[in-house]
């Protein structure tokens, strides 16, 4: 009878923690995952053309130049 006991009275602990390690969990994942996108997004948004600015002699001739 002491099991059902037991059972009662930390039932709420071990469903948070089972609810923190799955949310650390997923934080884990999504740092991943971000840390393996970020440069990537961030030379895509370099490389788009500003409608504004014509295009001069310059920039086709030397693309590096900012």
């Amino acid at each position: 009878m002491g099991i059902h006991y037991d059972y009662k009275s930390t039932r709420s602990a071990k469903l948070m923690e089972k609810q923190a390690k799955r949310e650390k969990k997923l934080a884990e994942r999504k740092a991943k995952r971000l840390a393996k996108e970020g440069p990537k997004k961030d030379q895509d948004k370099s490389k788009i053309l500003d409608a504004s600015k014509p295009i001069t002699l310059d920039f086709l001739t030397n693309p590096d130049k900012e």
